[in-house]
C-alpha cells in the first residue's frame, strides 16, 4: 500500500477537535464563558483551524505573525504563510474583554457555540494597510476590502478548541477532514495526488486541465469550496450536484476523489493561490493546479499573477508542486479543447467562454454549447439557478 508523500505544513497536522465523550462537559463549561459572536466567514476559519486544514495555526494570529505575514508572507517562525487569519472585534468589545482569559465563539446567526478561545493578546490594526498588502488595492468595490472595512478594528488572538462544526446535510457525505482524506489516499494507494480548487461549476476547459494533470499523478482531488462566496457566485448546493453528475459520467472513479472544502473565499488572488496550495498540502496533496486568475475577482489581478507569485518561494520549502495551466479554449480546427501550448491556430478558430459569460447564459435560461459544458451539468445549473 502506497503512502502519500505529502507532509503537513510545519511537519505536524494540527487537531483541535474534542472527543465525543468530553464534548457535553466542555460545551457546558463554554456556556458560562463571555461570548464573541462570529460571522459565517469567521466560523469557517474556526472550523479550518480546528480540523487542521490551516496547520500549523492553532488559533487566530498573534500580532507578530500577522505583521510578518503582511510584509513577507511568512509566520514569525519563518514558515511560509501568505494570508492573515484573524478574529476582528470592536474597540468596545476589546475593552469589555480586557481581563477575560477565555471566551466562547458563538455563531451570530444560529447561537451555536462552535469553539472556545484562550485570549493571548488584542491589537489594533490598519485596515487600509492590510487591504493593500493582501488584495493589492484599497478599492471598496473589492469584496475582500469591503469585508475588511466593515469589520471591527481590533484583532483578538489566541489558540482555540473546536467544539462543533456546521456541516450541510446536502453534502455531508463529501465532508472529510485533512486527517480523513490522508487516510483515504493511503487506503487507495495514492502516492501522488493533484488538488483542484474551485468555486465555480466545472466546464470543459476545467475538465481538460484536470485530466491533463491526472495523466501525471495517481489521483485527482476535486475540492470545491462551500464556504462564503460572493452573492453572484453559483450556490454551493447547485455546484455540488453538478460535480456529482460530472464525476459519475466522465471521470475515472478509481482515480478521482470529490470532497467538500469548507473554507470561505477571500478573493486575494496571488496570495490566496499560495494559501490554497499550502492548505491542500495539509489535506494530503502533492501537486496543486493553478490556472488563470486563481482566486481573482474583477480585473484586480493580472491573468497569471497567481502563478508568478510561486517564483518567490523555493519549491522544496513549499512542499507542494504547483502545476501551471494557461487559458484553455475550444478550437474549431482542432475540434477539441486546447491551449496556447497545444493549438497552432489563430484566434478566429478559438472559442473562449468565461465563467461570467457562462453564468449570464445560464441565468437567461439557455444552456451553453456542449463544447463548453457537459449537457448533464448544464441542465443541473439551469434548473438550480431558476430555483434559487
Amino acid at each position: 500500500m502506497s503512502k502519500t508523500t505529502s507532509i503537513p505544513h510545519g511537519g505536524r497536522l494540527v487537531d483541535l477537535t474534542v472527543s465525543p465523550d468530553l464534548l457535553p462537559e466542555m460545551i457546558q463549561e463554554a456556556e458560562q464563558l463571555p461570548v464573541i459572536r462570529i460571522s459565517d466567514f469567521t466560523r469557517s476559519d474556526v472550523e479550518m483551524i480546528g480540523i487542521g486544514a490551516f496547520s500549523p495555526l492553532n488559533g487566530f494570529m498573534l500580532e507578530k505573525d500577522y505583521l510578518r505575514v503582511l510584509k513577507e508572507m511568512r509566520l514569525d517562525n519563518s514558515l511560509i504563510w501568505s494570508l492573515p487569519v484573524t478574529l476582528p472585534i470592536t474597540t468596545e468589545q476589546a475593552k469589555a474583554l480586557a481581563s477575560v482569559p477565555k471566551v466562547a465563539l458563538v455563531g451570530e446567526d444560529d447561537g451555536i457555540i462552535y469553539a472556545t478561545m484562550s485570549i493571548k493578546e488584542m491589537y489594533a490594526y490598519d485596515a487600509m494597510q492590510e487591504a493593500q498588502a493582501v488584495f493589492q488595492t484599497t478599492d471598496e468595490d473589492h469584496p475582500g476590502v469591503k469585508r475588511l472595512l466593515a469589520q471591527g478594528n481590533v484583532y483578538v488572538a489566541g489558540p482555540i478548541t473546536l467544539l462543533q462544526r456546521k456541516i450541510d446535510p446536502t453534502f455531508a457525505d463529501l465532508d472529510r477532514t485533512p486527517k480523513e482524506l490522508r487516510e483515504l489516499f493511503q487506503e487507495k494507494g495514492y502516492a501522488t495526488v493533484v488538488g483542484f480548487q474551485t468555486r465555480n461549476p466545472i466546464h470543459r476547459a476545467h475538465e481538460y486541465i484536470q485530466k491533463t494533470a491526472l495523466e501525471t499523478v495517481d489521483a485527482l482531488l476535486l475540492h470545491p469550496l462551500i464556504g462564503a462566496t460572493k452573492a453572484d457566485d453559483i450556490p454551493a448546493d447547485v455546484r455540488i450536484k453538478s460535480y456529482r453528475v460530472l464525476l459519475e459520467n466522465y471521470y475515472p472513479k478509481n482515480r478521482t476523489v470529490l470532497s467538500s472544502f469548507p473554507a470561505s473565499m477571500r478573493y486575494a488572488g496571488p496570495r490566496e493561490a499560495i494559501f490554497h496550495a499550502l492548505i491542500r498540502k495539509n489535506y494530503g496533496c502533492t501537486h496543486f493546479i493553478v490556472g488563470r486568475d486563481h482566486a481573482g475577482v474583477g480585473s484586480y489581478y493580472g491573468t497569471y499573477d497567481a502563478q508568478r507569485i510561486f517564483d518567490q518561494f523555493d519549491k522544496t520549502e513549499l512542499g507542494i508542486l504547483p502545476l501551471f495551466f494557461e487559458n484553455s479554449f475550444y478550437c474549431t480546427k482542432c475540434d477539441g479543447m486546447a491551449s496556447e501550448k497545444t493549438c497552432p491556430h489563430d484566434d478566429e478558430a478559438r472559442i473562449t467562454l468565461s465563467g461570467t459569460k457562462v453564468r449570464a447564459i445560464l441565468r437567461s435560461g439557455e444552456k451553453p454549447s456542449p463544447k463548453f459544458s457537459r449537457p448533464e451539468v448544464a441542465q443541473i445549473l439551469v434548473e438550480g439557478l431558476h430555483q434559487n
